[in-house]
């Protein structure tokens, strides 16, 4: 039996903008190495894999090389699925079971929004090996148990910034987030994401590392609702309201192609 395969780009209103994930809905359980060998031929920052699950689904997200534990593109490209494929009705409110608990996604007037955790700074973060990283100087550096985030001087200094990967990827957590004050209008703050030690050198646009941006620049501006520009070269919108201890991310989503994956037998561990 083959298995129906659907690439959404996520964060953005047309095609071959945003950030680019494959979603598979299961109509049986796979195993975790047939995931990533999945994930590893599609070789997008995320691919995700739903199997009904009650009320809801489990949802599990797979870099071409790790599994991971949260991931906003993904469950948003999911949640687009399941709507426009019908595997629910419109209106009906998605419901996922992952790694980071239950999440959830509602649609309307073309956005979807997504409940997750917030991810607020724990520690401050050596600044010295973080600059060294993104080889410019850095304002102030922050972690938490996913990511470390780093502020720059200006929306210039980031969009021009040519990291050291390898430095990158030996600082400890998921990833590394760059951030500085938005001068584009009609943004509060833009940001980019490196992750190469989670096989993804630059993430196009990543839902999960606002739920760390929306705290910091909220406390930073004094508001809960702002809208955040991702900066990289395929660019993505995302729409960030802080609530207590969770984040509602809001973003649209493009179907880019559907296609059928050939059953193949599942690799060996």
């Amino acid at each position: 039996m083959s298995q129906r395969i659907v690439q959404v780009d996520a964060f953005t209103d047309r095609p071959f903008a945003g950030n680019p994930a494959a979603v598979c809905v299961l109509d049986r359980p796979r195993e975790a190495v047939w995931m990533q060998a999945v994930a590893l031929e599609m070789n997008l920052s995320e691919t995700a894999f739903l199997q009904r699950e009650g009320d809801g689904f489990h949802l599990r997200w797979f870099t071409p090389v790790v599994e991971v534990d949260l991931c906003g593109h993904a469950t948003l490209a999911s949640a687009h699925v399941l709507w426009e494929d019908g595997h629910l009705a419109r209106g009906v409110p998605a419901r996922f079971r992952t790694r980071s608990g239950w999440l959830s996604a509602t649609e309307a007037g073309g956005w979807i929004t997504l409940d997750f955790p917030a991810k607020r700074a724990e520690q401050a973060a050596p600044v010295g090996p973080v600059a060294e990283a993104l080889g410019v100087p850095v304002r102030e550096a922050w972690g938490n148990r996913m990511d470390v985030l780093a502020e720059v001087e200006s929306e210039a200094v980031l969009r021009a910034l040519t990291p050291d990967f390898g430095r990158i990827a030996a600082i400890p957590a998921r990833g590394l987030i760059a951030t500085a004050r938005a001068d584009l209008p009609g943004y509060d703050f833009v940001s980019r994401f490196f992750a190469p030690q989670s096989g993804v050198p630059e993430d196009p646009v990543t839902g999960s590392a606002h739920c760390f941006l929306g705290p910091h620049w909220g406390e930073k501006l004094g508001r809960t609702e702002m809208v955040g520009y991702q900066a990289s070269s395929r660019g993505g919108v995302v729409r960030v309201k802080v609530q207590g201890d969770r984040v509602l991310l809001g973003g649209q989503a493009v179907t880019v192609f559907r296609g059928e994956l050939v059953e193949v037998p599942s690799p060996t561990a």
